[in-house]
């Protein structure tokens, strides 16, 4: 009788000692279980937003595109050049060593200036493209840079009818700042590494170098180099009604850059490019209105530098302005210390003194 109890008591001791230990084994799982939880949860969270950011930012470009799966939308592009021969891996391995860009419209007659301004910019990593309005491009093959830079051509269209339709935000959404130049700029005391540089640290948006006092010609006097200093954002002028002082908001007088040279960041190119209407031709009044497009506040973030400076030479493409020079007058500001020689019609200021810019 007493082995038969002992005999209960061990088979009730061993079962306990069993319970005990599966107890135990699901105790030590818990942890990892939670482990594996958090994990789990981590990477849906992830896929669900990455998902909603690209609905977010993109939605247009994902409305139209409902039937490609997500993830797969690629937006965006660029104007770096991708040889024939180089293998797939290392396209996708790829890494973009230009930065900005340089956009000229050119014609075979301006080929030497063009030259001495696109391997200024080459040296310092900048993407060129050429939009060629007079049709030739075969004049160009004979340059040692020209298989690098990107040609476009359409004969008799102008320097905006191109930007337009070829530098869409998106497509030159890798560029920190695009250089949209016009041809017949002298680049001899200009420094595109310097002048990034500034623009930069001073924090504007839209930009361009000043125009040394003795180019043939200056339509604006806050576009004047000022000697004395890096950069400027505003003038100080009195003529007939135009009145610049520290009280001006605009351009003239401040949050002004001419049409022949400007400088555009990334984001200021974006509102830019919607601010170009589509049939815009000559571009004139548009350098009015690119302060809307600064940023901020327009007087802040739109500039002249002057210490990297070019000289407009003001040679006619496309036929020429279609006016005649007919009259010449003199204007002298003895309070500023400046003096103008002014072309009717074409409105020329030919500067032969200091200036008050600030």
């Amino acid at each position: 009788m007493t082995s038969i109890k002992s005999l209960r008591w061990l088979m009730r001791k061993k079962s306990g000692l069993s319970d005990g230990g599966k107890s135990s084994f699901k105790m030590k799982q818990l942890p990892f279980l939670a482990v594996l939880c958090t994990i789990m949860l981590f990477i849906v969270y992830r896929t669900t937003k990455y998902q909603y950011h690209q609905e977010e930012v993109y939605p247009s470009t994902s409305g139209k595109l409902k039937g490609l799966p997500r993830g797969i939308i690629h937006d965006n592009s660029d104007l770096e050049l991708r040889p024939l021969w180089s293998r797939s891996n290392s396209r996708s391995k790829a890494v973009y060593s230009n930065s900005n860009l340089l956009a000229v419209p050119v014609g075979i007659k301006q080929k030497q200036n063009v030259d001495a301004m696109v391997q200024k910019f080459l040296r310092e990593n900048f993407t060129i493209i050429l939009f060629h309005y007079d049709g030739n491009v075969d004049g160009w093959w004979n340059l040692d840079w020209s298989s690098k830079a990107i040609h476009i051509v359409a004969r008799n269209q102008t320097k905006w009818w191109f930007a337009k339709r070829f530098l869409h935000p998106d497509i030159v959404s890798i560029y920190d700042y695009i250089f949209l130049w016009d041809e017949d700029l002298g680049v001899e005391h200009f420094s595109p590494s310097r002048y990034v540089e500034i623009i930069k640290r001073e924090g504007l948006e839209i930009s361009q170098p000043a125009l040394d006092p003795n180019s043939t010609e200056i339509h604006h006097k806050i576009t004047i180099r000022a000697r004395t200093k890096k950069f400027h954002r505003r003038v100080y002028e009195r003529r007939g009604s135009t009145r610049c002082s520290d009280l001006s908001e605009g351009p003239p007088c401040t949050g002004f850059v001419e049409g022949m040279a400007p400088v555009f960041s990334r984001s200021a190119w974006y509102c830019t490019w919607h601010l170009i209407q589509n049939d815009l031709v000559h571009g004139w009044g548009v350098d009015m209105k690119l302060g809307y497009c600064a940023q901020g506040d327009r007087t802040k973030k739109v500039g002249v530098v002057d210490s990297e400076y070019v000289f407009h030479q003001g040679i006619q493409t496309l036929g020429g302005s279609g006016h005649r020079m007919t009259k010449v007058y003199a204007f002298s500001f003895p309070n500023v210390g400046i003096h103008f020689v002014s072309v009717s019609f074409l409105n020329v200021y030919r500067v032969t003194a200091s200036q008050n810019i600030a």
